[in-house]
């Protein structure tokens, strides 16, 4: 098999929003470059999908991702497009990764943070806008952005949380959601 010469092929380059500090864009960036150390500072979105019962929504990411694959994260996480509202960014990629619409997202606040990946040597450099909803369907993951799921409570996430390798932001926007998790799922739940 021969491999088309690289003026047969375009592949636009995926595009990332940079931000200062305080959440506003100053200009874009292609995502890998975004990601080598030291990171520059961009737009990012997280979102937790809880099941009636009060279940998250835990993915792990599928092996062939090039960023933290293999490993237990958020129900989907990823970065709005410039110019693309973080809101309608979560909305897309939960129905693109696994096939489902969220019922009653909200927003659940914004979290800024740095993490290195230490087996990658990527870094997280991101502006955070972070969701909480219900899923109410089925899932339908995408092989290629999704390896396995899970629904947990929180004793099983912490139990899972030991023995098994996790998103180096998972806890870091976790802890940050966790005000519009329980306006989500109520106190209840334990989140």
């Amino acid at each position: 098999m021969t491999m088309p010469d690289s003026k047969d092929v375009s592949v636009d380059p995926i595009m990332l929003e940079l931000v200062d500090e305080a959440g506003r864009t100053i200009g874009t960036a292609e995502k890998l470059a975004a990601h080598q150390a030291p990171g520059q500072l961009h737009r990012a979105f997280s979102v937790f999908l809880f099941d009636p019962a009060g279940r998250l929504l835990l993915q792990r990411r599928a092996l062939g991702k090039y960023h933290s694959p293999g490993v237990w994260s958020n129900t989907c996480c990823g970065h709005p497009l410039p110019g693309e509202p973080p809101f309608v960014a979560a909305a897309r990629r939960t129905a693109e990764e696994l096939g489902v619409s969220p019922v009653l997202l909200r927003e659940a606040g914004t979290v800024r943070y740095n993490h290195p990946d230490p087996q990658s040597g990527l870094v997280e450099q991101e502006f955070n806008h972070l969701f909480a909803g219900v899923l109410e369907q089925e899932v339908r993951p995408d092989p290629s952005e999704v390896g396995d799921t899970a629904f947990v409570t929180p004793q099983e996430l912490a139990r899972r949380h030991e023995r098994a390798p996790f998103s180096a932001w998972f806890m870091t926007v976790l802890d940050a959601a966790r005000p519009g998790i329980r306006a989500v799922t109520g106190p209840a739940a334990g989140w």
